[in-house]
């Protein structure tokens, strides 16, 4: 099983340049595991596309409801007060915005504070190295 950011999880639900690569990642590895704020972040983003004119809105009720079903077959990350903890730890340990902080935060406790060998995937930089100090294997878009 591997943690997923959402800047990992949208180009599974919107073709991009990077929907190859994180294809290849669930392949290897279809168990998922997810913050349970990611739904509003990929909605977000999906809407952002539409108000973009990079999607029609057609197209994106067809990738949120991708998103409900990848949601609905994930292990979901629901301690918002231990995540919360662990967020605010990470702000100040990182470079990182709130929600980078939560979305790490979520992967820390589904790790249970063991990161070791525990996979990490996004498209983030910023996040990927947040990550890998915190001790996680990361998956990112730069080369591995």
């Amino acid at each position: 099983m591997r943690f997923w950011d959402s800047s990992a999880v949208i180009p599974l639900l919107v073709a991009q340049t990077a929907s190859a690569r994180v294809d290849e990642w669930l392949d290897s590895d279809p168990s998922v595991a997810l913050w349970t704020l990611t739904p509003v972040e990929i909605s977000s983003a999906v809407r952002r596309f539409v108000r973009e004119g990079r999607l029609e809105d057609a197209e994106a009720d067809i990738a949120e409801a991708r998103a409900d079903e990848l949601v609905a077959t994930s292990h979901i990350v629901l301690d918002v007060e231990a995540v919360k903890a662990q967020a605010r730890r990470l702000v100040r340990v990182h470079p990182m915005r709130a929600a980078d902080a939560l979305q790490l935060g979520a992967a820390v406790e589904w790790a249970h504070g063991r990161a070791a060998g525990r996979f990490f995937c996004t498209l983030d930089a910023q996040l990927a190295r947040a990550a890998a100090r915190e001790g996680f294997r990361v998956l990112s878009g730069a080369a591995e």
